[in-house]
């Protein structure tokens, strides 16, 4: 489980391609730090650390995961958020993630607004349900606020902290990101959904 505020920008240092599964090398401040099984968020996609070594770690993503989210773009020299798992006896100062990646965004406007960002994402009409005004996400694992919410497209928007420190500065239009849409949000759509189904509790 996460929060979505990042915790250190890593760099792909390696990546190669075994079978249908991809393995990468992220170097980072928090590194060597790390433990192997340890569970870590990479672009808010929840990863096992399967090894540590001269301050970088390795992951593996599997074929689902390379599908569902954008890892399979990552090439040495990009910058990668991380965030390590939630420890309960702190402050949720994000929101809840569980870095279960739902569908990737794109980016369809960005605007520099000499202080501030704004970032225009779409997404596929069939998450629609799932994006609310001042309702929370996770884009790239990182926690924000959405406004401006239409059918298929919603705004969020990026202080100097957040842009500096996260690799939403590396977003242009155009660019994919990673979506993980609200939890609570996706259990209450889930059982409107099913109110008029009939079904049998085994």
């Amino acid at each position: 489980m996460f929060t979505g505020i990042i915790e250190a920008l890593g760099t792909v240092a390696g990546a190669t391609n075994y079978g249908t599964n991809k393995t990468f090398w992220i170097e980072s401040a928090i590194s060597n730090e790390l433990k192997i099984d340890q569970s870590l968020a990479h672009n808010g996609v929840c990863l096992t650390v399967e090894e540590v070594k001269d301050g970088m770690h390795r992951i593996t993503a599997i074929e689902e995961t390379l599908k569902k989210t954008n890892l399979h773009t990552w090439q040495p020299g990009v910058a990668i958020n991380i965030e390590r798992c939630l420890v309960m006896n702190g402050r949720l100062d994000g929101h809840i993630v569980q870095g279960h990646v739902d569908t990737t965004a794109v980016c369809v406007e960005k605007k520099d607004l000499n202080g501030s960002w704004e970032f225009r994402f779409e997404i596929p009409i069939a998450f629609a349900a799932l994006i609310i005004e001042k309702g929370s996400i996770s884009i790239n694992g990182t926690s924000l606020t959405i406004f401006n919410v239409s059918s298929i497209a919603f705004t969020v928007a990026i202080i100097p902290y957040t842009f500096e420190h996260t690799n939403i500065h590396q977003v242009q239009e155009g660019s994919q990101v990673n979506i993980e849409f609200d939890m609570i949000g996706k259990y209450v759509n889930r059982m409107q959904s099913l109110q008029n189904i009939p079904y049998a509790i085994a």
